[in-house]
């Protein structure tokens, strides 16, 4: 077989579109203007520390070093962006990393560590707000943390008995608004309530108004529920047993039976007023507690062990709310439908490499999982828009099949006619 060597080409060609939709939505303006000055004689500005690390996860690899083995050879001259060294990349994001902040609680003496990365955070709104299919108005707003297991030299236990950390992220639809990083150690609900203040805080200074607050379990707690109440209209939290609620459960006595896959369950609902002793001890008086709908689905049990409060065999899923108009059955379904938030941790984590952090500490590793759910907040924004012009794309894609669609078709830059042209080497009918 002969050889001939020609100029090098790009594997990667459709990345060029990629950088193009970022430089017209001005992300290139945002990211100089928005981050601290670079020193004079620096030869990479900011988007192209920023871009060169979100092309790694654009052409399917999975750490900064990929720049050097496997990029920057095929986009020498690309007059789009200036490829820096990976060193260069991380250490230029490791300088973003905020003090770590170090809480207690009311009750404990334990010092939880926590990575607020409040200008950050404040990056990634402004970077929202230039996608135009980002709402703002009214938006039903999902809250959840999510486990990483780490052996990076700060994580700490957590509680499935291994390393890591334990990350707060708000999400709005598929973009993710608000991202707070805590150790292993710090579980969901510790502190949650200051979170929860914090994000809104943001969100509100953004100009979003929150319809609905959407949470698990974890946060069914006085304080939290209470901070919700404060910054949204309605809620839906996945609440706990207890003898208060089990109580409630036995007062409910019209049972609708509802098929859900092949089983036939039980719902039905009741009002409950929650959290007596924790006003008590918070100092607030019983007259400030607030009475709640709780809509309760209920399956037999298979061990037949009866409920000393009910009285019956059963296993109960309760949703409480402050929304006393939907139905029965649109208050579950609403609240299912934060599932979706699990799909985007799956997605961080797969797709934009949260689950391979670069760096040695929690608020370093912060600044990487804010660049990167900034990368997926581009991503949810391009592959809409390049749907709707070429065929055998669609928005539902994950970025694995995007890659093999689009980015991976060969292109290399040449000159002609006293300009510089994108040569593709493959059938690729895009407008620019």
């Amino acid at each position: 077989m002969k050889v001939i060597n020609s100029l090098p080409v790009s594997a990667f060609g459709g990345l060029n579109f990629v950088i193009k939709e970022a430089i017209d939505l001005k992300v290139n303006k945002l990211l100089n203007t928005s981050l601290p000055d670079l020193p004079k004689q620096c030869k990479y500005n900011w988007f192209d520390i920023v871009m060169a690390y979100w092309s790694v996860f654009f052409c399917g690899g999975d750490c900064a070093e990929d720049l050097s083995i496997n990029l920057k050879e095929g986009f020498r001259n690309t007059p789009l962006i200036n490829i820096p060294s990976p060193d260069r990349v991380l250490d230029r994001l490791k300088s973003l990393s905020d003090t770590p902040q170090y809480f207690t609680t009311r009750r404990g003496s334990s010092e939880h560590h926590f990575s607020l990365a409040e200008e950050l955070n404040r990056l990634n709104m402004k970077l929202l707000s230039l996608l135009d299919d980002f709402e703002k108005d009214n938006v039903v707003l999902d809250y959840d943390n999510t486990l990483i297991f780490t052996e990076k030299a700060d994580a700490q236990l957590t509680y499935k008995r291994e390393n890591g950390y334990c990350p707060g992220v708000g999400t709005i639809g598929n973009h993710i608004v608000y991202v707070e990083n805590r150790n292993g150690r710090s579980n969901a609900h510790i502190l949650q309530h200051k979170t929860i203040e914090r994000m809104c805080s943001l969100l509100h200074e953004t100009g979003i108004t929150i319809d609905a607050i959407r949470v698990d379990s974890a946060s069914y707690s006085y304080e939290i529920i209470k901070a919700i109440e404060m910054n949204s209209k309605r809620f839906f939290v996945k609440a706990r047993m207890s003898g208060t609620l089990e109580k409630a459960i036995g007062n409910i006595q019209q049972w609708k039976e509802v098929k859900v896959g092949d089983k036939i369950l039980l719902r039905g609902s009741t009002t409950i007023k929650p959290f007596e002793r924790a006003a008590r001890d918070s100092g607030d008086t019983s007259e400030n507690l607030k009475t709640y709908r709780i809509v309760v689905t209920k399956e037999p049990r298979r061990d037949g062990q009866i409920n000393a409060f009910t009285g019956e065999a059963c296993n109960y899923s309760p949703i409480m709310t402050n929304d006393f108009d939907l139905t029965d059955d649109d208050v579950v379904f609403f609240y299912n439908a934060r599932g979706t938030q699990e799909r985007e941790f799956d997605v961080l984590k797969n797709d934009f490499g949260w689950d391979k952090m670069p760096f040695s500490k929690l608020e370093q590793n912060t600044v990487f999982l804010l660049i990167m759910a900034m990368c997926r907040n581009f991503y949810a924004h391009i592959i809409k828009k390049f749907s709707e012009r070429v065929d055998f794309l669609s928005a539902n894609f994950r970025i694995k099949k995007f890659i093999f669609r689009f980015i991976c078709i060969p292109a290399k830059w040449i000159r002609s006619g006293r300009t510089i042209k994108l040569r593709m080497y493959g059938k690729l009918v895009f407008k620019t």
